[in-house]
């Protein structure tokens, strides 16, 4: 029997994401806009399959080519004369879906490998069975072969994504480890180059390290290119060894989302619209992320646009040194009604940034008034759909020009319902409370995570002319009351100091922030939460929080000491703060549930919140932040680590407690999207039902103009790289 953990239950939740009443609001231009640039992000979106797994890829197109040739219903009757069980087939659905939906073969939330729930010569049997065996026996011999090992594979470095022996990626060649991400990021900063659309690849030249630097882009020659300026290709010597940078990286990919983008420019609704999606072309031609910034210096402009988008290399949760961006892109429409609260919260924002518990010197000189909007998802390419963002992640850009948030309106409406008798690790009356306020409670979470936890605080930094940003001999870090002695230099940001810390400690930051505002009762107000109704969203989010500290637990390695999930070992860092606090604001024990297995419940003391509660996370927020700020690597990994640690020792078991974790886990749920088709004039909106079957029709009518063309592509991308894993 394999691990449960390994693949996907044939009863996961499955739900069509529904924006048919705001797509049906748009002006045919607003339309012809949403449709190009969904063309961008699914384009794009296919990068992630290169950059997850090497088999990845492979697997993406024999899915594609079975059932483009027959529909889930007709591919039943193969898999019947194959020998599968109804059950079988099903478990093989869910995995073509979970594929799809994770844009690979490792989970998007938990970077942990999944493989179909059958046995391998049954699903051998079924490919040879159906019609695309039948066209083309050949191809989809070679094909199988191709991928079919690693398709099942649970060896131990297989189980998980990460660096070296700790599991896959494809952001490294298979020969770098830890040392060769720190060099290569010396390299980079060096030469003021990002890391976020590159791959780092190592090898041997006269004798000496060798590594190439491959950029993101459509344009594959090293040499400038006209309409270009000055290039950053080329050889360079560094600390004893050979760096090479060069591009082309997803070449055909990028290449097809710069051509989209400028069939959107055609229909943008402004010139910061025109000067945006030129700009993002410009950076998917040329490999620049200069140009990126600056396409996002106008979509910041672009306030309170009808038809929302952006489009990049742009998270770098699964990047396992944290630097490098994952690709996404999304499209979505503004929610006017929902989007009045997230104004009024952002004009309340200048007086409640300095209720956080660090002094003022900690924080921006100036709060630039961002655009915060609720929007319903039309399209959201990538490896998964979060409820919220803050973007972009460029720390110049946020600091002295803005940034946008927005919540997502149609995603939160689905994702986080829950069924009480799914419901773990709490007690009967907390359930019914949670089912009832969960929602409220994470709508608000999610407007302070990102808005004022994401957008607030200040890094400190002296620039390449020596010049600071703020007044070194005068400001005094609050922990000690001594002067500021670490900073950040030149191209150094927080995303290279902090490097494999960086993605959790900022979300850890931005949660606390969350739960340390949502006692505010003018912020409640705002979300339309007062008396009684105020005091249940607060009680429903912390207690949230200290669930999802403890099902955070399934995201943690005890072999490798890893954690695979930025946000979840967050909240297992925020859970062992409030337990720490101590005076018994938060009761964890272990139990025997009423079916004879291991349980455990979960409590939280309403009544000590607004005390016990709020002192520990102000304690714990400001020393976050004052760490961020002063750029102390050292004292951060200190903190952050240990308050990460998962043992067996102390006044809690969490290793057994993970057992019981994943004994009781549920499946993330999935999303099925709708396609956009230009019809004559028009734009058309086709809609998917939310399960298995629907899911994958929606990706296989997704590149129906263009199928073969698409496939051949990425397999050739994918068997160009293929040596570089070994």
């Amino acid at each position: 029997m394999v691990d449960s953990q390994y693949f996907l239950p044939n009863d996961i939740g499955i739900s069509a994401l529904d924006c048919t009443e705001a797509f049906r609001l748009l002006s045919p231009r607003e339309k012809l806009y949403a449709h190009y640039l969904s063309r961008s992000a699914w384009y794009g979106g296919l990068a992630v399959l290169l950059q997850t797994s090497p088999e990845s890829a492979s697997i993406f197109v024999l899915l594609q080519r079975l059932f483009r040739k027959q529909p889930a219903a007709q591919l039943e009757s193969m898999a019947t004369a194959a020998g599968l069980s109804p059950e079988e087939y099903q478990a093989f659905l869910v995995y073509a879906a979970g594929l799809y939906a994770n844009m690979g073969n490792y989970k998007s939330f938990g970077d942990t490998k999944f493989i179909p729930n059958l046995p391998q010569e049954k699903l051998k049997a079924l490919v040879w069975q159906s019609q695309a065996f039948q066209d083309s026996p050949s191809e989809m011999e070679a094909l199988w072969d191709s991928c079919s090992t690693l398709l099942f594979s649970l060896e131990d470095q297989q189980k998980q994504l990460g660096l070296g022996d700790k599991g896959v990626t494809t952001y490294f060649s298979g020969n770098c480890c830890l040392e060769d991400a720190e060099l290569a990021q010396k390299f980079l900063d060096s030469k003021n180059l990002s890391a976020y659309n590159t791959r780092l690849f190592k090898n041997k030249s006269e004798g000496k390290a060798s590594y190439e630097v491959r950029l993101a882009s459509a344009v594959q020659k090293d040499c400038a290119v006209d309409g270009e300026g000055e290039t950053r290709c080329g050889r360079y010597d560094f600390e004893d060894c050979v760096f090479t940078v060069s591009r082309g990286d997803y070449a055909y990919l990028m290449k097809k989302v710069s051509e989209n983008l400028e069939k959107a420019k055609d229909h943008a609704a402004n010139e910061n619209q025109k000067r945006m999606l030129q700009e993002y072309a410009q950076s998917f031609t040329f490999g620049s992320i200069e140009a990126h910034k600056e396409g996002s210096r106008f979509w910041i402009k672009d306030k309170g646009p009808i038809v929302e988008s952006y489009i990049g290399f742009i998270e770098s949760y699964r990047d396992p040194f944290g630097s490098r961006g994952e690709f996404e892109g999304f499209v979505a429409v503004v929610n006017k009604a929902m989007s009045e609260r997230f104004a009024k919260l952002v004009s309340s924002a200048e007086v409640l940034l300095p209720e956080l518990p660090w002094p003022k010197d900690f924080e921006k000189d100036r709060f630039l008034l961002p655009d915060f909007t609720s929007l319903d998802v039309l399209t959201f390419a990538g490896s998964g759909i979060p409820a919220g963002i803050n973007i972009p992640n460029y720390d110049d850009i946020r600091q002295s020009e803005g940034f946008k948030n927005v919540s997502l309106g149609n995603v939160l409406a689905v994702a986080y319902a829950t069924e009480k008798d799914k419901l773990t690790f709490l007690d009967e009356e907390d359930k019914d409370m949670y089912i009832k306020w969960k929602g409220p409670s994470f709508e608000v979470q999610v407007g302070l995570h990102e808005l004022l936890g994401h957008g607030s605080g200040k890094l400190f930094v002296q620039d390449e002319k020596g010049t600071f940003n703020f007044e070194q001999d005068n400001v005094r870090n609050p922990e000690t009351g001594e002067q500021i002695t670490t900073w950040y230099k030149g191209n150094e940001t927080w995303d290279s100091k902090f490097s494999t810390i960086s993605c959790s400690y900022e979300e850890c930051r931005a949660e606390c922030v969350g739960l340390y505002l949502c006692l505010n009762k003018h912020v409640l107000s705002i979300f339309g939460h007062e008396d009684e109704d105020a005091k249940e969203v607060v009680y429903i989010n912390w207690l949230n929080m200290v669930r999802a500290g403890l099902l955070g637990l399934e995201f943690f390695t005890p072999e490798s000491k890893s954690w695979r999930q930025a946000h979840m070992q967050a909240r297992f860092v925020i859970l062992r703060v409030l337990l720490e606090a101590g005076e018994g604001l938060v009761t964890l024990k272990e139990s025997t549930g009423k079916d004879g297995r291991p349980d455990a419940l979960i409590t939280l003391d309403r009544s000590k919140v607004h005390t016990v509660g709020k002192v520990a996370i102000e304690r714990f927020l400001c020393k976050l932040q004052v760490i961020k700020s002063t750029a102390d690597v050292e004292g951060g990994r200190a903190l952050y680590e240990g308050y990460s640690a998962v043992s067996d020792t102390g006044s809690h078991n969490f290793l057994r407690l993970r057992e019981t974790v994943l004994l009781r886990k549920e499946a993330r749920k999935m999303f099925v999207q709708a396609n956009t088709r230009v019809k004559g004039e028009s734009v058309e909106l086709v809609e998917y039902e939310g399960s298995a079957a629907g899911l994958i029709r929606s990706f296989t009518e997704r590149f129906a103009d263009d199928a073969e063309e698409v496939e051949a592509h990425l397999l050739e991308l994918n068997k160009r790289d293929a040596p570089c894993w070994c």
